[in-house]
């Protein structure tokens, strides 16, 4: 098939059908395109593809302190002689120290995934959400009061009545703290777990390390039934792409790498390949001149190139009205073009798509052309197609690439110069040394009969520090050399060395002014004078020097998240991967599970919540701890504080908490003057109760007192009144004793008196008998006296006369 290409540029013309663009011709003129810009076919020594590996390569070698050693030898040779020289030829890790310190500290930097579904099902279930909590807020009083009558809750949320915001920007914090569909808890799962199997933690850190040391980072996402969405680190030496001015390849149109494979490791991947290709794949010409450094190339391996291509397609639909008046919508190829017609419509619409191509490089061999199976797309635009290479990096211009490393490399070869020059001035200083005057140690007698040997002259100067001398010859003349030992000073490498020092922390400073990596952020010389706040805010300042490469490895891992999160439909729609991603979350939150299934009915956005800085931090925690201090907030709440990563919500959540327990506080205050003043009218109450109590016990008391009283009056009287009728009654007996005694006396003195009377009367009678009779008869007189014979034996009356 002849593929027209396009006269501007190597590659071929994309406005061709869909079926010229999926055929390997097409895809191989594709891969000689990309060959040319980069490879330049292998025709010359140099090309685009050698010079940036080059260029990575020193790099690396740099921030390794391994680079070559040549220009320093170079530098102090003469006529590439270094017999005279004995050096330590060692480079000096300056570099490595800078790197580590970035690199460590950004990889430090903790962050958590978090995922919001933003399709209208899940927008419009936060919005109910949100308004029946609105109306819990508004109505809370009267659903209070509903309760307490009813015995039935009308709450319209989950959220209890004490638990609810108060105003409106309180919700909106709560909805953005709290609030967490089962769908983003699954799909947050879901990534965390794809990025732990895939052990990004490391990927994480080679990226972060190209970025410090090459200025670019690179990773790549796909999907393959066997192994399901897989991560990989890519390495920016083996990376081809568009040219681009975008720091974040945003607007490349073809992207890949090249990949050392060996022969089996080829035929493995492609089975399909002949012998007859496989040959001439090994016997490939010139393939020493594609990749640099191959030394040790062995030729069991061949250079492959993996890439994707982006393009365009043209999706034709024919839409056709049944006899039902239904409408069928027929697919059709992009060449479909029929005149007008009632029956049916032509429809059609034109999509961004990849192709992925694998070629041999340096081989006429086409190993892979084909439309990509799962490519990623945005669910708010899905024409658009995203690239599986997340490339980024964050100081480009004009398509040149600048790093940490390369601002440096001149001043680390400055210092390694110095530190060689130092090490060659002091190869030549010489230690301290003695003058012994002869002449003078031949004048000098020591008493004994003999002279002053040199010998025994250093000995003594060098135990003792003694000289002997004379002043005068044995002649008497002045003795010239009066002091037979001088020491001998050699102190004109100091000076030079004291320089050498100085160019050398020169030098290390610059790299700390260019790079901003200062003494506070490496403590290598920390000032003790200086205060704790000042070093804290220069380490900040250093942070924010470097603080590019922290956002260029935010913008990597998001990448990759969002690809992961747009791929995970592709893992559920096999039975394969879904059925390991189900079991990889299950075991951990069973109802993640049920959400898990419908996860690719949802659209998902995905940021980073980055950690706070330290200082950002210790503020935050600095107000918690016045905040705990002041009791305006309790230990709950500062717990739930400190979980919030974004450093705003912390602190409205703690104003929230702060004013929520000010006004919890304000209602317990007045609840307790409301209890107090209860409790003392409830006291006075009862005092006055009491008193009551007590006038009623006295009274009572006095009652029952004079009742007492009345009863024992009532008592006494009546006992009185008893008495009294008892007496009058022993006296009425007694008094009718008396008058029956009385009458019974006046009785017997009438009886008595009538006695006498009759007996005087029969006296009387008798002696009236008597007189008559001595009347009659003539009878002598007769005295009635009693002659004492009426007396019984001596028994008189007198005895009864009364007392």
């Amino acid at each position: 098939m002849n593929v027209y290409t396009n006269p501007n540029s190597s590659f071929p013309s994309q406005v061709v059908s869909n079926e010229e663009k999926a055929s390997i011709d097409y895809g191989r003129q594709v891969a000689h395109a990309i060959e040319r810009e980069w490879f330049n076919q292998g025709r010359s020594n140099w090309n685009r593809y050698q010079t940036s590996w080059n260029n990575y390569h020193q790099l690396r070698l740099y921030a390794r302190g391994e680079q070559s050693i040549q220009k320093y030898k170079d530098e102090l040779s003469i006529n590439g002689d270094l017999s005279y020289l004995n050096l330590d030829w060692k480079p000096v890790p300056v570099i490595p120290k800078f790197i580590d310190i970035v690199v460590n500290g950004i990889s430090d930097k903790d962050f958590e995934i978090k995922a919001f579904a933003q399709d209208p099902a899940s927008l419009q279930e936060k919005t109910e959400y949100a308004r029946s909590v609105l109306r819990d807020m508004y109505t809370q009083e009267l659903q209070g009061m509903a309760n307490k009558l009813l015995g039935e809750d009308f709450s319209n949320s989950p959220i209890a009545a004490e638990q609810l915001p108060e105003t409106p920007e309180e919700l909106e914090v709560m909805m953005q703290t709290s609030y967490k569909q089962s769908v983003e808890i699954a799909e947050e799962e879901a990534i965390n777990n794809v990025l732990a199997n895939n052990k990004y933690d490391n990927i994480k850190k080679r990226c972060v390390y190209d970025l410090a040391v090459l200025g670019i980072g690179a990773s790549k996402t796909s999907f393959n039934v066997t192994n399901g969405i897989v991560v990989d680190y890519v390495d920016p030496a083996y990376l081809v792409y568009s040219y681009t001015e975008d720091p974040d390849f945003e607007d490349i149109y073809y992207a890949g790498e090249v990949k050392s494979i060996t022969i089996p490791e080829l035929k493995k991947q492609f089975p399909y390949i002949s012998e007859e290709e496989l040959k001439d794949i090994q016997n490939m010409p010139g393939n020493k001149q594609y990749v640099s450094g191959w030394g040790n190339y062995d030729e069991n391996t061949v250079q492959v190139l993996y890439f994707e291509y982006k393009t365009y397609m043209n999706q034709v639909f024919k839409i056709k009205q049944t006899e039902s008046g239904l409408e069928k919508v027929i697919e059709k190829p992009d060449t479909f073009n029929p005149p007008p017609n009632d029956n049916f419509e032509r429809v059609s619409r034109t999509i961004e798509v990849l192709y992925d191509g694998v070629k041999v490089l340096g081989n006429n061999t086409m190993l892979r052309w084909e439309l990509c199976e799962n490519m990623t797309r945005p669910y708010a635009d899905t024409t658009k197609v995203k690239m599986n290479y997340a490339v980024t990096a964050p100081r480009m211009y004009k398509g040149r690439i600048e790093s940490l490393v390369s601002r440096i490399t001149g001043f680390a070869d400055m210092i390694q110069l110095t530190h060689l020059k130092l090490q060659q001035v002091m190869s030549r200083i010489v230690p301290d040394g003695v003058f012994l005057d002869m002449d003078g140690l031949a004048e000098v007698d020591l008493g004994n009969g003999t002279n002053y040997n040199p010998a025994e002259a250093l000995n003594m100067y060098f135990q003792t520090g003694s000289i002997v001398g004379r002043s005068l010859t044995q002649d008497g003349e002045l003795n010239r050399g009066k002091v037979p030992v001088q020491e001998l000073t050699s102190s004109a490498g100091q000076a030079k060395i004291n320089s050498l020092i100085g160019t050398y922390q020169y030098y290390l400073q610059m790299i700390r002014d260019v790079t901003g990596l200062n003494e506070a952020r490496d403590a290598s010389t920390p000032d003790k004078n200086a205060l704790v706040g000042l070093q804290k805010i220069a380490a900040n300042q250093s942070n924010i020097a470097t603080k590019h490469i922290l956002k260029s490895s935010l913008f990597l891992t998001l990448r990759i998240c969002e690809n992961i999160s747009l791929r995970i439909a592709d893992c559920l729609e096999n039975p394969l991967t879904n059925e390991s991603l189900k079991q990889s979350i299950s075991k951990f939150n069973v109802k993640t599970l049920n959400e898990i299934k419908d996860l690719n009915l949802y659209d998902f956005g995905i940021y980073l919540e980055l950690e706070p800085e330290a200082e950002e931090q210790a503020q935050l925690e600095q107000n918690i701890q016045v905040a705990l201090q002041s009791g305006g907030i309790d230990l709950e709440d500062a717990i739930d504080i400190r979980q919030i990563k974004n450093l705003k919500l912390a602190n409205q959540t703690l104003k929230f908490k702060r004013k929520k327990k000010q006004e919890a506080v304000e209602a317990q205050q007045l609840a307790n003057i409301n209890a107090q003043a209860e409790a003392n009218a409830k006291a006075s109450e009862a005092a006055a109760l009491a008193e009551v109590q007590k006038q009623q016990a006295i009274t009572a008391e006095k009652v029952s007192i004079e009742q007492a009283k009345s009863q024992f009056e009532i008592e006494r009287m009546r006992t009185e009144s008893q008495i009294k009728r008892e007496l009058m009654a022993e006296e009425f007996n007694y008094q009718v004793q008396l008058a029956q005694a009385k009458g019974k006396a006046e009785t017997n003195k009438e009886k008595e008196i009538e006695d006498r009377k009759d007996q005087r009367v029969r006296i009387q009678g008798t002696q009236q008998s008597e007189l008559i009779n001595q009347r009659q008869n003539d009878l002598l007189p007769k005295n009635f006296e009693s002659a004492g014979n009426d007396n019984l034996d001596g028994f008189g009356l007198e005895q009864f006369n009364p007392r």
